[in-house]
């Protein structure tokens, strides 16, 4: 068994983006581990009906009082970043989506009598920005592109926490693979029916990581307060995408490839594209230093386990 599944967690804490598909997996595993939680959302109803009676839904952090305890926050809240091409009017409300609640907290933090211990913040790996084949750690720099500056101002805006000695984990979350949202579930209609997509060359990196491990790290940073920075969430290896696309393909039998040339893209998508056809060799340094263990390293095993969890022919 490993570290974070013997260690519990305790106390109250305060998800935002809580019904997301990170959010709601997310506070599942807290209410399992005995905590308390509280959600800032914009529709208190459906949280309420998504979450559960256990969870307490709020529409602004107004609502929490000086004098309350607020042991972590929890921090997930931002539009989605590949929804719509990024015209300027998009890319400032990515920005200003992700940035007004991340300020909203460090004015909550101000108020708050009893600090929160941790403030973990979700950040991305296009902080990165387009790097090839290289290896990245969480020693990289940023670039002057868009998905870098978006991950940067959010990055950064996490960090004014610190003032209060709130310690801040910013998680750079990869392709997050998991049944009930995310890239996955689009990837796996094609590979029903037999086809593997090769997206341009093929040959750039994605990086990737489990539902499982993901939320296992986010408690890893709650329990150690050694754990501070940027962290990449993100599976020890990482794989080209047209071997993705290949050990997709694998979990439903023989495969035929079909090709997607990057000019399409690049035509439909602009800029937005380089999410597709530019990825990210990035690897879990800090994670693996500070001694968390993956339960699925690998992409093969990952995605058994998550299509054996919806198909019980395959258990």
């Amino acid at each position: 068994m490993s570290d974070h599944d013997q260690q519990r967690v305790s106390g109250t804490t305060l998800v935002t983006g809580a019904t997301g598909f990170i959010g709601r997996k997310l506070c599942r595993r807290l209410l399992a581990d005995g905590h308390g939680i509280v959600a800032l959302t914009r529709d208190v109803e459906r949280a309420r009906q998504t979450l559960g009676s256990q969870v307490r839904a709020i529409a602004s952090l107004d609502e929490i009082e000086a004098g309350e305890r607020i042991d972590a926050i929890v921090n997930l809240a931002g539009a989605p970043i590949f929804t719509r091409p990024w015209t300027n009017a998009r890319r400032a409300e990515l920005l200003e989506s992700r940035l007004r609640t991340t300020n909203n907290i460090t004015q909550l933090i101000a108020r708050l009598e009893h600090k929160p211990e941790v403030l973990i913040s979700a950040s991305a790996i296009g902080y990165y920005g387009v790097r090839g084949d290289e290896e990245i750690t969480e020693a990289a720099h940023g670039q002057p592109i868009f998905q870098s500056h978006l991950c940067q101002a959010w990055e950064l805006a996490a960090q004014a926490a610190e003032q209060y000695a709130v310690r801040v984990c910013r998680l750079r979350f990869g392709i997050v693979l998991g049944m009930e949202g995310g890239a996955l579930p689009g990837l796996i209609r094609p590979a029903r029916l037999r086809m593997r997509v090769v997206l341009g060359s093929g040959e750039q990196w994605q990086s990737w990581v489990h539902i499982d491990d993901l939320l296992g790290l986010v408690l890893f940073c709650m329990k150690h307060p050694n754990v501070s920075g940027g962290i990449n969430v993100t599976a020890p290896h990482p794989v080209r995408q047209r071997q993705f696309a290949a050990i997709l393909a694998s979990q439903f039998g023989p495969s035929i490839p079909l090709r997607v040339p990057a000019v399409v893209l690049r035509t439909a998508l602009g800029e937005m594209s380089q999410l597709l056809l530019e990825g990210q060799r990035v690897v879990p340094a800090k994670a693996l230093s500070q001694g968390f263990a993956f339960r699925y390293p690998d992409l093969d095993a990952a995605l058994s386990d998550l299509l054996r969890s919806t198909d019980p022919a395959r258990a």
